[in-house]
């Protein structure tokens, strides 16, 4: 078992592993937006962040020849990345179950134009989906449940891979 986890803490197979996981979280929430209208809100665009910078940033070690150090640095930026990540879902995870406020870009505003052109522009700027209100669940646990574990595991894994990781 030992040997298999060490096999993945090279520096090519733990890029390809966080260029995976981060591909696949991003065409996940992506389906569910566009296939299954399941409209984002503010903190759950955030979430996506981490996982567009870890994408690039694992392409950028996998592609790195010779691996060394600038990749190993490379990684640890990605535990970085995952980290935040994790951060912003239980952040999230703590508006949906009503423990604190979200940001002001979660909730709706009620529209006060004075012309047409204010209201249209209200509109055009309205939020769709309101931070605490959990729009999909999956065994009871929202996206951003789901995403502090996910994203805390990536962190801990490119870390490892990071302090460990050999040619």
């Amino acid at each position: 078992m030992r040997k298999i986890f060490t096999t993945f803490l090279t520096v090519p197979k733990a890029a390809a592993l966080i260029f995976t996981a981060s591909a696949l979280a991003l065409i996940f929430v992506l389906i569910m937006q566009y296939g299954f209208d399941v409209q984002p809100c503010v903190l759950c665009l955030w979430q996506r962040v981490p996982f567009g910078v870890a994408l690039l940033l694992s392409l950028a070690a996998y592609l790195w020849w010779p691996y060394g150090l600038r990749t190993q640095i490379l990684l640890g930026l990605c535990a970085a990345a995952f980290a935040i990540g994790a951060g912003l879902a239980l952040f999230h995870t703590g508006v949906e179950l009503h423990w604190w406020l979200g940001t002001s870009g979660c909730s709706i505003q009620p529209l006060n134009g004075t012309s047409v052109e204010d209201l249209r522009t209200q509109l055009l700027h309205t939020v769709v989906a309101r931070c605490d209100q959990i729009s999909w669940t999956f065994l009871g646990l929202s996206m951003a449940n789901w995403n502090v574990p996910f994203s805390g595991a990536l962190a801990a894994f490119s870390a490892y891979a990071a302090l460990r990781g050999r040619k």
